[in-house]
């Protein structure tokens, strides 16, 4: 069986404007798209930016303690999915989301629940490091305090070393806490905003592209931390990088024109894809 690197390097022919305009393939998604141990569980979603349909009833199950990576050319939806997990999308204007996502049974997109919490239980973490204008302990400390997790500063304290130290940052800032996170580097801004995303005990995080500004050997590291955090939470991540997916995930999800093409476990898509769209793309044919 060819390894994943030899699949993703396998070079052949380029698919022209007119061979992809006329591909013709069935919504229906490749693959199994459930588990059996689902965090959050995604049936039929679609979401309109005014009269523009982004994305096609994707159906979609995030599993406990896995990493889910998205692929797929750029405009293709998976960013855009991506954000209907935690509500990101409500903050556009003209954005519509039908369909059902429920986080442990319950639909996040149900009118009575609010979203502040929500995004503390599925935390983001975006492509730039961003920082708060604030203290590398500030920065870690502010979830907690608006969301009430601690009682004392004691607490708050212990709260702040744990996330630094379970996002591999502690003993790079531990002593320089009141300095001011954007003064970090740019690995360890993100890792910062990692521990940020940590500090509020989310049960998912997600990742658009963490690593698309860092340099080899931060990304490196994000890596690791993300192998990690899988053992406590489930992670979704975005990726243009198939060695990163191939590299980090478990299962991965493959997407086109705001359709969910292929799912499986990582290892099966990139050696042998069994739909001509994801072999495609898999094998540099396109995107």
């Amino acid at each position: 069986m060819s390894t994943v690197v030899e699949v993703m390097e396998k070079t052949t022919g380029a698919m022209s404007s007119a061979e992809l305009a006329g591909e013709q393939h069935s919504r229906a998604t490749v693959g199994d798209f459930t588990v059996a141990d689902a965090r959050m569980a995604c049936r039929e979603v679609e979401v309109w930016y005014g009269p523009k349909k982004a994305i096609n009833g994707v159906s979609l199950d995030i599993g406990k303690n896995e990493v889910l990576s998205m692929i797929g050319p750029s405009g293709c939806g998976k960013s855009t999915f991506l954000r209907c997990l935690n509500r990101m999308n409500d903050t556009i204007d003209g954005c519509r989301v039908t369909g059902s996502i429920l986080l442990d049974g319950q639909d996040i997109y149900d009118k009575s629940l609010d979203p502040v919490p929500l995004r503390a239980r599925v935390g983001m973490v975006f492509q730039k490091p961003n920082p708060f204008p604030k203290s590398i302990y500030e920065n870690v400390a502010y979830g907690p305090k608006i969301h009430g997790l601690t009682n004392n500063r004691a607490e708050l304290d212990a709260l702040v070393e744990s996330s630094l130290r379970k996002a591999g940052l502690w003993d790079e800032v531990k002593d320089r806490l009141d300095q001011a996170g954007t003064g970090l580097s740019g690995g360890q801004q993100q890792r910062l905003c990692i521990a940020r995303t940590i500090a509020v005990s989310p049960e998912v995080i997600l990742m658009d592209e963490p690593c698309s500004a860092l340099d080899p050997i931060a990304t490196a590291i994000v890596e690791e931390l993300i192998d990690e955090l899988r053992s406590q939470y489930s992670i979704a991540i975005v990726t243009h990088s198939m060695q990163q997916a191939a590299r980090v995930s478990q299962r991965t999800a493959y997407f086109h024109l705001g359709d969910l093409i292929e799912i499986g476990e990582t290892n099966d898509i990139f050696t042998s894809p069994k739909h001509r769209l994801t072999e495609d793309y898999i094998t540099g044919r396109f995107g």
